[in-house]
């Protein structure tokens, strides 16, 4: 079935999210506060809004895909879209936020008469293009089954974890398992250049052994062994350098909320913060590589 759409945050994730929704058959009004993602958008299809509260008052659905839970709060506050939208709308929030944010943003919408789901994705900008993100979703079963075929369109699975929160919750545990991944692996490759081993002799071997992982098979962090990996590319970002730190700050703040020991997260955390302060503020995520180098005596 054909929904309307409002989709706000048409950036390099959100745009092609809206684009699928497109080529769903679903009408998408879009809006994006920098006027060249707008008409980027508008290309694949999307119609333009004049505003977030213009595309919300249409709509069946209103997505929403920002930087962080300070946009999103003050998006549905006094004003904004929960206002403008009719009652009963359904709200879906692909950011990636602080779990306190999406249950306060899941608390505003109930209260304004709507429903609720925080849905925040994996996969990348990849991931978004070819419509295979997987999207892990927090509120009630009523409203995700609501968004299914949505997630559908721009996805290839969509796993409810809970109630609100839980989706936020699932993706920060996700992602510092990915970074820590990622590290590890680096780190396996400066190794293996000190003792002389070629690239692609240990990906061969890891990448059917029990160092197999994402970060090894998928975003491989050295050039060769994965064609398709940001490496090959001079690292352009799949999954920038600053959202991975930004992810692994919401980690590191649940970390220390809930007294939980993990001391390879934290660390994780304070790497990346440092790796995007820096050089790698314009790479993808997987150039942490770099940094790893010169303390070991290798060339970066």
């Amino acid at each position: 079935m054909s929904r309307t759409v409002a989709f706000v945050g048409l950036g390099r994730m959100g745009g092609p999210m809206a684009a699928n929704l497109v080529r769903a058959g679903h009408r998408v009004l879009g809006f994006d506060l920098v006027p060249e993602l707008l008409a980027t958008a508008a290309a694949t299809g999307v119609e333009p809004a004049v505003s977030a509260a213009a595309a919300a008052a249409e709509a069946d659905v209103v997505i929403t895909m920002l930087p962080a839970g300070a946009h999103v709060l003050a998006l549905y506050g006094e004003g904004g879209l929960l206002a403008a939208a009719r009652p009963g709308t359904l709200f879906v929030d692909c950011s990636t936020i602080d779990v306190a944010d999406a249950r306060a943003a899941h608390e505003a919408a109930g209260a304004a008469g709507h429903h609720s789901l925080d849905a925040p994705v994996s996969g990348g900008v990849v991931g978004a293009r070819a419509a295979s993100l997987t999207f892990m979703a927090g509120g009630g079963a009523e409203e995700f089954a609501a968004a299914g075929p949505l997630l559908g369109a721009m996805g290839r699975k969509a796993v409810h974890c809970g109630t609100a929160g839980a989706g936020q919750a699932a993706k920060i545990c996700n992602n510092m398992i990915l970074a820590v991944s990622m590290i590890g692996v680096s780190e396996a490759f400066v190794l293996a250049e000190s003792l002389g081993l070629d690239h692609q002799a240990l990906y061969d071997v890891a990448s059917t052994a029990s160092g197999q992982c994402w970060a090894l098979t998928v975003n491989c962090p050295v050039p060769g062994p994965v064609p398709d990996s940001p490496a090959n590319r001079d690292y352009l970002p799949g999954f920038a350098a600053p959202l991975m730190a930004k992810d692994l700050a919401l980690a590191a703040n649940a970390l220390r909320a809930g007294g939980v020991a993990a001391p390879l997260g934290l660390k994780a955390a304070e790497l990346y913060a440092d790796f995007a302060a820096g050089e790698g503020a314009g790479l993808d995520f997987s150039a942490i590589v770099h940094t790893l180098r010169p303390r070991n005596g290798t060339p970066a």
